[in-house]
């Protein structure tokens, strides 16, 4: 049987954030993937402010990575066709990226190994038990491991999870997102961010991130039992993509260069438990329901919560797990939990168009307004920032962004 100080399951964000963390303090970290990198994740691409300061506090580089597209304009477009301009500051530094996660994640597996972790590619998990000592993971086509905790960050049907039978029953997400890569796009999204609030998909959106080279990430999310089902997402897709202000947006050359995909997006932080097995397991990223529930992105969160797993583990020692799980419990509070809170208020309010054309004319009413309300969607301080004094320190309201130096 190997043996392990921790065994993360699953290396997207989350789980290469956890073990790079993890590694850098000396623990013997096994990092497992059912995957080989690199590998395709449905996403929309997008990085936020606080997701770019995180990945550049674990050391991360956006460096040679072919996909990498910081963004500056942002567009966003009411149910009643009135647009806003919101500029990101021009200061040094980057507010906000869009980059494919078929290069994200390998990127950040490969600093997971730089910084001391074993990767295992390839090796799904099978099951798992856990006694007072130790958690025993079983992969495919490999030996059992025994470690003193296990990280999962093995998404929002967490194979760990459900093996230790802490999985919700009948679960399957709070979000459903649906995307498509586009070469040839000549219009505005080359390089501006557009959001389409749709009357028809309220509280939902649609999206159009730019990529280099004429590409862009285009797709659109829903509340799940809402007014359009996960079936017929696909149906809907064709007249979307038809509406003039998206054809407008994309240009006329713009043409699907991969076939769609969809996914679930879990967004219940809080609301899941966060560890099983005593504390020795420690549920991560979207195996946490981590996603912020008004906007649905996840990468942000999933760095975050792998930090907090990490740093938990790191401070409880190999033999206080119950120390662990209160200790990253209270740091997904601290980190999370009141802004996931406003985040779902705004959700339930978001899918009046009547409170989003008035939200939008409000954000866009000045330049001061439009310049906050685009640094407080892309999470360059947090989104509870009033009700959140004690993280004041950690994001003033200007400051430069992520990768300043470079």
């Amino acid at each position: 049987m190997l043996t392990a100080d921790v065994v993360v399951v699953g290396a997207g964000p989350a789980g290469a954030a956890a073990a790079t963390e993890l590694a850098r303090a000396g623990r013997d970290v096994l990092l497992v993937d059912r995957a080989r990198f690199p590998r395709d994740k449905c996403c929309g691409d997008g990085l936020t402010t606080d997701a770019l300061r995180v990945l550049e506090d674990l050391g991360f580089s956006p460096d040679g990575l072919s996909g990498w597209q910081p963004v500056a304009d942002l567009e966003f477009r009411g149910p009643g066709g009135h647009a806003v301009d919101l500029p990101l500051p021009r200061q040094p530094g980057t507010y906000a990226a869009v980059v494919p996660r078929v290069e994200l994640d390998a990127a950040l597996v490969d600093l997971a190994r730089r910084a001391g972790a074993r990767v295992a590619e390839g090796c799904a998990l099978s099951r798992a038990s856990a006694d007072d000592d130790r958690v025993v993971l079983e992969l495919e086509g490999g030996e059992p491991v025994a470690a003193r905790y296990a990280v999962g960050a093995d998404g929002v049907w967490s194979p760990l999870r459900r093996a230790l039978g802490r999985a919700p029953e009948g679960y399957r997400g709070d979000w459903h997102a649906f995307r498509q890569y586009f070469d040839g796009v000549e219009g505005s999204a080359a390089t501006v961010l557009h959001v389409w609030f749709e009357e028809d998909l309220l509280p939902g959106y649609a999206w159009a991130f730019p990529l280099p080279g004429g590409r862009a990430n285009v797709g659109f999310g829903i509340l799940r039992g809402g007014a359009v089902t996960t079936r017929a997402m696909a149906g809907l897709w064709p007249d979307l993509l038809a509406r003039p202000h998206v054809r407008e947006a994309l240009g006329p050359g713009a043409a699907p260069s991969a076939p769609h995909r969809a996914w679930p997006i879990p967004a219940r932080v809080g609301r899941v438990p966060l560890s099983a097995a005593g504390g020795r397991a420690l549920f991560v990223g979207d195996a946490a329901a981590a996603a912020d529930p008004l906007t649905g992105e996840g990468i942000g969160q999933a760095l975050r919560t792998g930090r907090l797993a990490a740093e938990a583990v790191i401070g409880a020692g190999a033999l206080a797990p119950a120390r662990a799980a209160a200790t990253y419990a209270a740091g997904v509070r601290r980190d999370l939990g009141r802004d996931a809170a406003l985040a779902g208020w705004l959700q339930r309010l978001s899918g009046s168009p009547r409170v989003v054309r008035a939200g939008l004319r409000a954000a866009g009413a000045t330049g001061w307004t439009r310049r906050r309300f685009a640094r407080w969607v892309f999470e360059d301080f947090p989104r509870a920032y009033l009700g959140t004094p004690d993280r004041w320190g950690e994001h003033p309201l200007a400051g430069p962004g992520a990768f300043a130096s470079r």
